[in-house]
């Protein structure tokens, strides 16, 4: 993409994302695969945990994600977030297989605010609000975490935006509004530079990762669900569990919007 492409986007109407045919967001058939239920993404790397995702990673998708995180369509975070909530719920189901999700909320619903701790003792007055209780420093850890993949300083102030973090922001809210107790945690970083993983092979990318994301909150005895946009070779998400799990958090589930395809199906 270049400064040619960024002015064309400009002068012209808005057209869809992924196949730039239609004067919407993202037209039917694009955005279809990201209405898809959830499943299990089985080719993972040895320490990443049940991993889920909703569509394959080819065709219109990659101009989607292309256009949401490199040319500023954040309008974008919505279909992609519902998506990436569908994806989160599989990986909060309890057990070993759990159910994936009858598809993706209904598209065009709002995004709601986060929600307040219900309130308690009856009724509130007309007019008067009845202030939330306090959430213990225990209840909360018994909330289950959403964790993201950190994108590195550079790639955000590049961007203007840091797009994994917008994508969990719209699944999370929306899974409270149905009522999923859960939050989201900025709990990691990245400790230094990374070079590109582009053109890198499995190995070579779990190289170039090893010990290069480290935890900045405190996430001992937290239950983890850890989120990335795409898997490819999973080697961003080891690293990511690897960095959770050093500081005592549990890791039950992984999600992420797509997988790249492999020669064996999933």
């Amino acid at each position: 993409m270049g400064i040619l492409d960024d002015l064309i986007d400009l002068l012209l109407p808005e057209r869809c994302a992924g196949c730039g045919q239609e004067p919407v967001l993202l037209c039917d058939g694009c955005g279809r695969p990201l209405r898809a239920s959830a499943r299990p993404a089985r080719a993972a790397p040895a320490g990443l945990p049940p991993l889920w995702t909703v569509a394959a990673y080819e065709g219109p998708l990659r101009a989607i994600l292309a256009a949401y995180k490199e040319r500023g369509r954040t309008s974008l975070a919505v279909p992609l977030g519902e998506a990436l909530a569908t994806s989160l719920q599989a990986a909060l189901a309890p057990g070993p297989d759990p159910p994936a999700m009858g598809g993706a909320p209904p598209r065009g619903r709002p995004i709601p605010p986060p929600l307040d701790p219900p309130a308690m003792g009856g009724a509130p007055l007309r007019g008067r609000p009845i202030p939330p209780p306090p959430v213990t420093a225990d209840a909360a850890v018994r909330i289950p975490a959403v964790v993201w993949v950190p994108s590195g300083r550079r790639a955000v102030r590049r961007r203007g935006h840091d797009p994994l973090r917008g994508l969990v922001d719209v699944a999370v809210r929306l899974l409270q509004a149905d009522g999923v107790p859960l939050t989201m945690l900025d709990a990691l970083r990245q400790r230094g530079r990374v070079a590109d993983q582009a053109g890198l092979t499995a190995g070579q990318r779990a190289a170039n990762l090893r010990g290069a994301i480290e935890a900045r909150a405190d996430v001992a005895g937290r239950q983890v669900v850890l989120v990335d946009d795409v898997v490819t070779t999973g080697a961003s998400l080891a690293e990511a569990a690897r960095a959770l799990r050093a500081a005592g958090a549990a890791i039950p589930g992984a999600a992420t919007i797509a997988a790249t395809p492999r020669r064996r199906p999933w």
